[in-house]
């Protein structure tokens, strides 16, 4: 939801709009810099969430962060950078955290691996135990990390499975990287892959996107549901599996035109009674 007007008023429109889960940046996505979580911040927020119920909330970590930068001052601020969001994801009483992690620009992959590893056990040493850090599958855009399962598991492996890392699903980013969930054998054979490199356990949350650009075109462009290459047919796949019926799921789809409710709209659209 946009924050313009305030996190408290976020949620609130959320609600206004029919969301049971709402996603929010608790700092600008393109800065490093954020505010402090004061009393006179946190309160209202959490006033709001008892208002509306809504608890099950994340927060996503600026675009900035890259853990395994070449640039060991870049990959420490981003380590910190992330650190800061999840304490103050901890203030606000929001307890999941979504991060991109890195881009291995200009090294092997098994070494950007073990470098955002590192950083990320350091993480999770330092912050509070009621935020977990979800690491989000990417569209394989440039030299992004976690395009593929398999990267996702050896992050987790490298981790030593660490109960407060997991993952968060982005349907658009899986399409862009070549993952065919269009029909539902397609869905089946990707969670399957998912279930047996990673765990569905490890889901917390899902991103539910359409796709403006085609499959396996490595390129992250959001579309509303039924708007783009996945159609709006294959998230009934999604919102009906029982295996994710505690997993929050969220629109992170264009805002205009009330984007964004008719999208909530649509995903009710296709639940089975």
């Amino acid at each position: 939801m946009p924050t313009g007007k305030g996190l408290p008023d976020a949620v609130r429109e959320g609600k206004r709009i029919g969301c049971t889960a709402v996603q929010v940046f608790t700092s600008s996505p393109r800065m490093w810099k954020s505010a402090p979580p004061t009393d006179e911040r946190t309160v209202p927020f959490k006033e709001a969430v008892d208002e509306t119920g809504i608890r099950a909330l994340a927060s996503h970590d600026t675009y900035l962060v890259n853990l395994c930068h070449l640039d060991h001052e870049i990959a420490d601020k981003s380590a910190r950078t992330l650190s800061e969001e999840l304490s103050r994801c901890s203030a606000y009483g929001i307890p999941l955290v979504v991060s991109h992690m890195g881009a291995c620009t200009g090294q092997e992959l098994e070494v950007s691996l073990q470098k955002v590893a590192e950083m990320t056990a350091r993480i999770l040493d330092e912050t509070p135990d009621d935020v977990t850090l979800c690491m989000e599958n990417t569209a394989g855009q440039g030299t992004s990390l976690n395009s593929n399962f398999a990267e996702m598991a050896r992050l987790l492996e490298l981790c030593k499975g660490h109960p407060r890392l997991a993952v968060c699903l982005d349907t658009c980013h899986m399409f862009a990287a070549g993952y065919d969930i269009r029909t539902e054998e397609g869905y089946q054979q990707t969670l399957s892959e998912f279930d047996r490199l990673v765990g569905i356990d490890r889901i917390r949350l899902m991103h539910l996107n359409d796709s403006k650009k085609a499959l396996g075109s490595r390129v992250d462009r959001h579309d509303n549901i039924g708007a783009g290459e996945i159609g709006a047919a294959p998230f009934a796949f999604w919102v009906n599996d029982p295996r994710l019926v505690d997993v929050p799921m969220v629109v992170e789809t264009p805002t205009e035109n009330e984007g964004h409710e008719k999208d909530v709209e649509t995903l009710r659209s296709l639940l089975r009674a």
